[in-house]
């Protein structure tokens, strides 16, 4: 349902206890991996909200919430569903005045391809959302390698519609030999908007195959950033990014376990809040390791064009990273958490900052939204 027929929906008021009304600030400026540029920003741990695995709205399961994004204009935010077989985003007020107190689901959206048809199914994994300062939606599917169906970044109206492709390169796409390309779920997972509205960034979450390994253990993995002029509607600028390594061993040891980016804030046209997750079957917990990053692309070269870069880096400059929080350091169970935006202002004038977790629409998972305030240091 688009967003015009809002009024006419059944409201969902989510009002769950609040947890973890405060913690300590987490300060940017820990050096980190392959960045030791000064962090300027800092987060304080306002709260949380959790709506169980299994809730309804109109005839759809509420879940897999992979990626967020705040529009002020209509003080509501989008977020998608990667629901793979019913494609589809919703419509959420969030109250941010004290804590993430309550979360209203106002509408559900499908999403519809270039026919104005839904998407069949299992023809795309949508991932990542952001909101363009036209009010149009970008969103990415990873697509699926096993399968040959190609990663896209496209643009959509708020009804659903979509609009136009933006490229993606040949190197991005799988082939059938699997010498190239994205690899199975590790492709592009994030997307975000700079704060003048011209470039929209995305990410794959570890390296192409013709770039090098997935993270392991002892290693981190070469993924791509990209940035897209939505102006002229082209790929300006690839970079590269080094994610972290698997932060704990499976149990056993032969369980699956990953690393990579899965979401990206740009700050400016060349600094952005990166999130990367870990994940490990059997580690203690959830097995769900979060950390953000404040990431400097000033000095990175711009690797655009190049089909490989397995042999090239060791000579390149990729972004430069600086840890600014390490969920761990909240002390609550964390699920899969993929989505961030920026939200409303706080009481203190004080931007806020929303995470959003991907049940997997697991029983044993829950949707968690994490409220943050922000502060700037220019």
């Amino acid at each position: 349902m688009g967003l015009g027929l809002t009024k006419l929906a059944r409201l969902l008021l989510v009002a769950l206890t609040l947890a973890g009304a405060t913690a300590g600030a987490a300060r940017a400026g820990h050096g980190h991996g392959h960045g030791h540029d000064d962090g300027r920003v800092e987060l304080r741990f306002l709260g949380q909200q959790v709506i169980p695995t299994g809730t309804r709205f109109q005839d759809t399961e509420v879940g897999g919430l992979s990626s967020i994004a705040y529009d002020k204009r209509r003080h509501v935010f989008y977020a998608l569903s990667d629901d793979q077989t019913n494609v589809r985003f919703y419509t959420l007020r969030i109250d941010v005045s004290s804590g993430v107190s309550a979360v209203q689901i106002l509408a559900v959206t499908t999403l519809r391809d270039a026919t104005g048809q839904p998407f069949a199914p299992l023809s795309l994994d949508p991932e990542g959302l952001t909101l363009t300062k036209h009010g149009t939606l970008v969103i990415t599917s990873e697509g699926f390698a096993t399968r040959l169906i190609d990663p896209w970044v496209r643009e959509f109206d708020l009804d659903g519609r979509q609009l136009r492709s933006l490229p993606v390169p040949s190197p991005f796409l799988p082939v059938a030999d699997g010498s190239r390309g994205v690899r199975q779920n590790l492709g592009f997972e994030s997307a975000g908007t700079t704060p003048n509205g011209r470039f929209v960034f995305t990410g794959t979450e570890a390296a192409l195959v013709q770039d090098g390994p997935p993270a392991t253990l002892t290693n981190g993995s070469p993924s791509r950033l990209l940035r897209y002029d939505l102006k002229r509607g082209t790929l300006d600028r690839q970079y590269v990014y080094w994610t972290d390594p698997i932060r704990e061993p499976p149990v056993p040891a032969t369980q699956f376990a990953v690393s990579g980016l899965v979401e990206l804030l740009p700050l400016k046209t060349d600094e952005l809040l990166s999130m990367e997750r870990s994940f490990s079957v059997g580690a203690p917990g959830t097995g769900n390791k979060i950390r953000l990053y404040d990431v400097s692309l000033k000095r990175a070269d711009n690797v655009n064009g190049f089909d490989s870069l397995a042999t090239l880096l060791a000579g390149l400059r990729p972004a430069k990273k600086t840890l600014v929080l390490d969920l761990d350091e909240l002390g609550i169970p964390l699920d899969n958490v993929e989505g961030m935006a920026f939200g409303p202002k706080l009481s203190h004038g004080r931007r806020s900052l929303i995470l959003v977790s991907d049940n997997n629409f697991a029983p044993a998972q829950f949707t968690q939204f994490l409220l943050f305030s922000v502060s700037d240091h220019d």
